[in-house]
């Protein structure tokens, strides 16, 4: 794939992703999360199964992984963060009255 298409998968599975996982990062971070995601999948996928599923773009195989894969890296910046489901930028501490 070019890197055009890249780019495409990983900003359309990042905001896939974002919808799964209710988070809110906006699309520069959406489109990281789906690049990062749709290689950690790819990985995943060719050393736990033994195939190479981001060989095309239109291949729903290639989608799934991207996915789900954007879905893994969203939640562990999630964890790494400590933020709770609606926004990884913009977040406020409970205390403070703005």
């Amino acid at each position: 794939m070019s890197i055009i298409a890249w780019i495409v998968l990983g900003l359309v599975a990042g905001l896939i992703a974002e919808r799964l996982t209710g988070e809110r990062t906006g699309w520069v971070v959406a489109g990281i999360a789906g690049i990062a995601g749709a290689l950690l999948g790819g990985w995943l996928a060719k050393m736990i199964f033994h195939v190479h599923s981001l060989d095309t773009f239109f291949n729903v195989s290639t989608w799934i992984t991207a996915i789900v894969g954007a879905v893994i890296v969203l939640l562990a910046v999630r964890l790494i963060t400590g933020a709770t489901g609606n926004s990884l930028r913009g977040r406020r501490h409970p205390t403070s009255h703005r």
